[in-house]
Parts: C-alpha cells; sequence; structure tokens
C-alpha cells in the first residue's frame, strides 16, 4: 500500500494526535535486562527533538505500548508526550480509549509502529506509516515506510512529514537560524 510523498503529504495535512510505538520505534527494537533483570532503552534524541518540535506545533502526541516499563513513562514526560498508554497488545482498545480522551476523527491521527500488533491501528487511521526496520508485511500494509530505522531518526522523520504537510516545520527549523 505504500504511496508517494505527495499522497502522505496529504494524508498528513489534517493530523491531529500523532501515536507513536515505543520497541521498534523510539529504540531500535532490543531489550537490555541486566544481571539483576534491570531494564534499560536506549532512545535517540533526535527522534526526541523532533516530538517536541510537533507537539510545539499545536499536534497532541501519544504512545501505545504493548510492554509497560518506567522507563518510557519517564521519556515521555521528558518529552511532553501528552498520553501514554502502556501494556496493552490490544492497541484498537487502547485508540478508542484515547480517542474519548482526544476526541478526534480516525482521518486526523497519524500512528508509527514496526510490528503486526500495530497493523490494526495502522490501517484504520488517516496515517499509518512504519519504520523501516518493521516487519515486512507490516512495511506492505503501510500508507508509507520511514527511510530511518526505528530508534534511529524514523520518529523524527515522522514528525517532520506532519509539520511538513501542515506548514509547520520551516518556522520551527528557522527558530535555530
Amino acid at each position: 500500500m505504500n504511496t508517494d510523498l505527495d499522497t502522505l503529504l496529504e494524508r498528513a495535512r489534517d493530523i491531529r494526535l500523532a501515536i507513536f510505538d515505543v520497541d521498534g520505534v523510539l529504540t531500535d527494537g532490543r531489550l537490555y535486562f541486566m544481571p539483576d533483570g534491570t531494564e534499560f532503552k536506549s532512545f535517540n534524541t533526535l527522534d526526541g527533538h523532533g516530538i517536541k518540535m510537533l507537539i510545539a506545533s499545536g499536534v497532541e502526541t501519544a504512545i501505545i505500548s504493548g510492554r509497560s516499563s518506567p522507563l518510557v513513562e519517564r521519556r515521555a514526560a521528558n518529552l511532553g508526550i501528552q498520553h501514554l498508554i502502556q501494556g496493552r497488545e490490544d492497541k484498537l482498545t487502547a485508540l478508542a480509549e484515547l480517542r474519548e480522551k482526544v476526541p478526534v476523527a480516525l482521518g486526523q491521527i497519524a500512528f508509527l509502529g514496526d510490528d503486526l500488533p500495530d497493523l490494526p491501528v495502522m490501517r484504520r487511521v488517516g496515517l499509518g506509516m512504519a519504520v523501516a526496520t518493521a516487519d515486512g508485511f507490516v512495511r506492505q500494509h503501510a500508507h508509507g515506510v520511514t527511510r530511518n530505522p526505528g530508534g534511529a531518526g524514523a520518529a523524527r522523520e515522522f514528525c517532520e512529514l506532519i509539520m511538513q504537510a501542515q506548514g509547520t516545520l520551516y518556522a520551527a527549523q528557522a527558530e535555530y537560524l
């Protein structure tokens, strides 16, 4: 289903809520465990700044993740992500719950994922994208695929696509000139 850039920009124009999966999207998908059982994750600062710019442009953000981690809670808080749903394998139900808090049409939602549990949401929202390192079947059924891999700039690319479509990207970048 992958579409060209113009079609992706058209889909991104009316996005009011951007949702991210975590493992494989905001991280490289690897799980790290210490001998004592504690977990750690590696997040990309470029992705983080992209999310901050997207929020500043007026788009609400959320995380829906199948796993639960205090690290994700901390990262979401640090970035200002407004909505966090963890430990939910049924992401469609999580999406319905999120829409009760953020009343937007499905066409106004974007989702960035990487694996099969993400597909039901990706196929129903206005802009469902996969990271470059996503499962092949997921990439086939996404509206678009990022050039960058998960945990290494894919979320930034997704955020900038939305901002480009909405005419806010240049102003956000120009603040740094």
